[in-house]
């Protein structure tokens, strides 16, 4: 598969009467938009918003963030089994991508592991988000919705935006085009003979109770381990659905810009032959785990792969997913490099994972998530502070008077990222 990626940066983002993308603006009919999210009974109101990098300004709870993109040629849409058709066209063709701008869905909280963004202070330094134009989906539940439900609605609040500001694009001219291609599996072996061929494990946050990850819209529970082209990704073939700890979140945003996808693109053809993705689940059960990683160890052998990246989504449990696949791969023939992050408490002297195996003996932190952070108080808040006590990462008595709380990073949307998307390390 042959994907073209065509970059249009915005430099900001205004209300106005017509929605277009014009000199780097990107113009947007709020009653329009709102109008658009209100067509679900679940939600009883949205109030759309804008955070600008250097604002004094905090969203919370932050429930995803997502980039606006949308299909310019080659067939398939973009959330393709969710808001687009199945298609076999998925990631070839080309893609227009708004950079610079996210859609951030907001409002009531879901769960208790929904984050903060910054956009300035010493908590804007943690995050990605604090650097982008972010058009804010404030959402309200109408009634007292089952947490499920509430999840879908507003998980489905921003997808829909983010597809209606990124057709916004469609007839944009970019600024930049990137290619990216991927060949069948034995072509592509054969296309660099010489070159040690690399795969990605990519693990999808899949535990339930709002820990979940959709693939073609399918609950990533549901799935066993397959093969998939790497540019499948960039179209929104994957999308969050979880409430996982803020700081390692996953973001639909991050799904289309994997930082270990892009690294091996820009290494392959040169020091190593990118073969593609292996996708599998996080599970619960360990006859699951089992199953899993001796599917995925499979996998990496079938493929003939030298050497895998694998990164994991969440802490605790999936650890165990982690280490199972690390150690089968290894031991199946595959080096292993590990991407993950740590949890060794505040003090930093417990355990910075919940499992372990003799064969990880590679491994990239990308730092750890129970430092403490003063958050001072801002100007403005788009969402609510009603809940930092309850966030994971905050805790009772943590909120002070003025609006100001202190709480470790895990609070933080993408502080600790385990695919690298972040400015933490060991």
């Amino acid at each position: 598969m042959k994907l073209e990626l065509g970059e249009i940066e915005i430099k900001d983002i205004q209300f106005a009467d017509k929605s277009e993308v014009k000199d780097h603006v990107l113009y947007i009919n709020k009653e329009e938009v709102e109008a658009l999210v209100l067509e679900d009974d679940k939600l009883a109101g949205c109030k759309l918003d804008i955070a600008r990098p250097g604002d004094k300004t905090r969203i919370t709870p932050v429930k995803d963030v997502i980039e606006p993109r949308v299909k310019v040629s080659g067939g398939g849409e973009i959330f393709p089994g969710i808001l687009g058709k199945v298609s076999p066209a998925v990631g070839e063709g080309r893609t227009h991508a708004l950079k610079g701008c996210c859609v951030v869905t907001v409002g009531k909280i879901v769960g208790f592991q929904e984050g903060v963004i910054d956009m300035s202070g010493p908590a804007a330094d943690y995050t990605p988000f604090s650097k982008t134009v972010n058009l804010c989906v404030v959402i309200e539940p109408n009634g007292e919705l089952e947490t499920h439900v509430y999840e879908k609605a507003g998980r489905m609040a921003g997808l829909k935006v983010a597809q209606y500001v990124g057709a916004l694009g469609k007839e944009v001219e970019p600024d930049k085009i990137e290619t990216y291609e991927t060949k069948p599996i034995f072509e592509q072996a054969a296309q660099y003979p010489d070159l040690p061929k690399v795969g990605y494990i990519h693990m999808l946050q899949s535990q339930g109770l709002l820990h979940d990850t959709y693939y073609y819209g399918v609950d990533a529970k549901q799935i066993v381990p397959t093969v998939m082209y790497p540019t499948e990704i960039m179209d929104g073939a994957i999308v969050s659905g979880n409430c996982v700890a803020p700081c390692d979140k996953v973001t639909t945003f991050h799904h289309f810009n994997n930082p270990v996808i892009h690294d091996l693109y820009e290494h392959h053809g040169k020091d190593l032959n990118f073969m593609g993705v292996i996708l599998t689940n996080e599970n619960v059960f360990l006859a699951d785990k089992e199953r899993h990683s001796d599917m995925v160890a499979k996998l990496c052998k079938w493929m003939g792969l030298d050497g895998v990246l694998i990164s994991e989504e969440g802490y605790g449990n999936p650890d165990t997913d982690l280490m199972m696949n690390c150690r089968k791969v290894e031991q199946a023939g595959t080096k292993v490099c590990l991407i993950t992050d740590e949890f060794p408490g505040k003090d930093g002297k417990s355990a910075s994972l919940a499992d372990t195996c003799e064969e990880a003996t590679a491994l990239s932190s990308c730092g750890q998530g129970n430092a403490t952070l003063q958050f001072p108080a801002m100007d403005k808040v788009i969402g609510m502070q009603d809940f930092i006590e309850s966030q994971i990462g905050g805790w009772a008595g943590c909120m002070n008077e003025d609006g100001s709380f202190e709480a470790e990073l895990q609070i933080i949307i993408a502080s600790t990222i385990a695919n690298g998307y972040n400015k933490l390390a060991a």
